[in-house]
């Protein structure tokens, strides 16, 4: 059988969880002896060529534009649609998952593969289906408790206030036409699932992301070597991991640990990701709040690296203020046994067991997140034995192999 995969971003150079996981599906795929072939896009023309990566078959196609026009060129892209079809007839695929394909690949991309004669499936990450960006407009910046039900409505006005120029008013309407060329639209988490029906989407199915925890290994020396580079021996280690941003929690999770910090003065918090324009906003913060000496960044790093990120630390934080749709770091986190303060919004609590695997908590409620991480650090043996029961709970309802299973018999089931 021959499948092909279709994203946007792909490793090396994804940056987002969405590149990550469809690579991941690809890897999957291809173990079991399948013939799976990517197709990605890259912004610099002497990119543009076939490649390989991992062992799989990579087409990177070129497309370069300025965002103000990802409202249109997301639907159509001239710059792309041509070299799709033109792969897509050359490789004559049985199946195309298709997973973020809404800023080059774009919508077109589901029509042409649906025209080959494949089974055409879209793998929804985000919001993006119905929204312009990350879906935040329902957290109430007054509320800091845990809300009983989310009111996903999107609301239409807010969105032309929002994006002013950049709105266009037929672009849901179009993309709700390419859809019906997908067989299914598979979610990453029921939180997204429901966010997009309540939005008028439909042929809805959630599958969660899963992962392998062997992979997830690491021998003590390279934990030791990484503790010993980045200083935390005889520290107690807060994680906080993902693409940098306000959405994330980065403000959040600051104010967090200056409270932390009067409770657990050994404890720093250890930031994967760079010193870039939000991490800047962070220092920045953090000098105000006058712990920037606690305040760790990691830069980029993949690998063994980050394995030994993650088992360096005592507790790992996920306090996004927007759906979340499933953050990965949760399940990196449970792989590698460690327990999560992970936010109300989105995902998460579909991943994290509050009082059981870690704690569910609003970010938006400074006292209570800094509280539950305290917790954890001064009880590293509560710690420990979350960290076990989350490490079950991803061995056993978000494994790897069950979850590449689950998408070939939706495949054979169409």
């Amino acid at each position: 059988m021959k499948i092909l995969i279709l994203s946007d971003d792909f490793p090396p150079r994804a940056v987002g969880g969405a590149g990550v996981i469809a690579f991941n599906m690809a890897q999957g795929f291809s173990k079991r002896g399948y013939d799976v072939h990517v197709l990605s896009a890259v912004k610099n023309r002497m990119e543009e060529k076939q490649d390989n990566y991992a062992g799989l078959k990579i087409y990177n196609i070129y497309s370069n534009y300025h965002e103000r026009w990802r409202a249109y060129l997301s639907l159509y892209n001239p710059m792309t649609a041509k070299k799709v079809r033109d792969i897509i007839e050359r490789i004559n695929p049985d199946v195309v998952f298709a997973h973020n394909i809404h800023f080059h690949i774009s919508y077109h991309s589901l029509k042409l593969a649906k025209a080959s004669g494949a089974k055409v499936f879209l793998v929804a990450h985000d919001a993006m289906l119905v929204h312009y960006g990350k879906l935040s407009g329902f957290v109430k910046s007054k509320s800091d408790s845990i809300p009983i039900e989310i009111d996903y409505k999107i609301n239409f006005w807010r969105q032309i206030k929002e994006f002013g120029r950049r709105y266009n008013p037929f672009r849901n309407l179009i993309i709700r036409y390419y859809l019906k060329y997908a067989d299914k639209i598979f979610s990453v988490s029921e939180a997204l699932r429901r966010a997009l029906e309540k939005n008028g989407l439909q042929n809805l199915k959630t599958i969660h992301n899963g992962v392998d925890v062997l992979e997830w290994d690491v021998n003590n020396r390279d934990i030791k070597d990484f503790k010993n580079t980045r200083q935390l021996n005889n520290k107690k280690v807060i994680l906080f991991g993902g693409r940098l941003s306000e959405a994330k929690g980065g403000c959040e999770i600051l104010s967090a640990m200056k409270k932390v910090l009067e409770k657990a003065p050994d404890a720093v918090l250890l930031v994967l990701g760079r010193e870039d324009k939000y991490g800047n906003i962070m220092m920045d913060k953090s000098e105000r709040l006058g712990i920037r000496d606690r305040i760790i960044f990691t830069g980029w790093i993949s690998g063994d690296e980050l394995k030994a990120a993650y088992h360096s630390s005592d507790v790992v934080v996920v306090p996004s203020i927007y759906l979340d749709p499933f953050p990965t770091v949760n399940l990196e986190a449970m792989a590698c046994a460690k327990p999560v303060v992970g936010t109300c919004f989105g995902g998460t609590p579909e991943i994290v067991e509050d009082n059981i695997t870690g704690f569910i908590v609003n970010p938006l409620n400074i006292d209570v997140m800094a509280e539950k991480i305290a917790y954890l650090l001064l009880n590293p043996k509560q710690a420990e034995e979350f960290g076990k029961r989350g490490y079950n709970r991803v061995k056993q309802k978000f494994n790897f192999d069950k979850w590449i299973d689950e998408y070939l018999n939706n495949y054979r089931k169409i």
